[in-house]
């Protein structure tokens, strides 16, 4: 990993990355994250009862529509035309936790690390949004990017992945494209 960071110039101001020579890959990023929430607001959302309507239906939009927003929240990032978003949920009814996990593909010359974990975060937050009603002491735990693939530095697998984290797994080696060698930006 380079011990430079790439949204600086040599003056220290921050600039967007040049990615213009860069040579365009098939690029994935699976991020996930979970809401802690009380007996009552779980017993709505799988029920169907909160009084907002669908949670995690309108959360799974929700994610989808932040991930094709992200350059528009987050300063540096560049503006990608998506070709694969996903927000899926997972409920662990005994811990009282709902996982999001998103996953966003696109063949470019950068990454979507960010825009994984935007969807993430944006669908967790939805749930809060309906569901504050009925508690407001519900909160986000653990966001944070699974595994990347694509671009010059490489595939990342998250070896820090918690112990409690949901089973899922998703092949992203056999999405990727070729990768060549090192780039701290993708």
């Amino acid at each position: 990993m380079c011990g430079k960071l790439s949204h600086f110039d040599s003056s220290g101001n921050a600039v967007m990355v040049d990615v213009s020579e860069k040579e365009i890959t098939r690029r994935t990023a699976v991020a996930r994250g979970y809401i802690s929430v009380n007996d009552q607001v779980m017993a709505a959302v799988l029920s169907g009862t909160a009084k907002k309507g669908d949670v995690l239906g309108v959360a799974r939009v929700a994610g989808i529509m932040a991930v094709k927003n992200t350059s528009s929240l987050i300063p540096m990032c560049h503006t990608l035309l998506i070709h694969k978003c996903s927000v899926d949920f997972q409920v662990d009814e005994d811990r009282g936790w709902i996982w999001a996990e998103c996953t966003v593909r696109v063949d470019g010359k950068t990454g979507v690390e960010m825009e994984a974990l935007t969807g993430v975060s944006v669908a967790l937050l939805t749930i809060y949004d309906m569901c504050k009603a009925l508690d407001r002491s519900m909160a986000l735990h653990n966001i944070h990017l699974v595994k990347k693939t694509g671009g010059k530095s490489g595939d990342y697998y998250n070896d820090l992945m918690p112990e409690n984290a949901p089973a899922k797994e998703t092949d992203l080696a056999a999405e990727a494209a070729p990768v060549p060698e090192g780039d701290a930006d993708d």
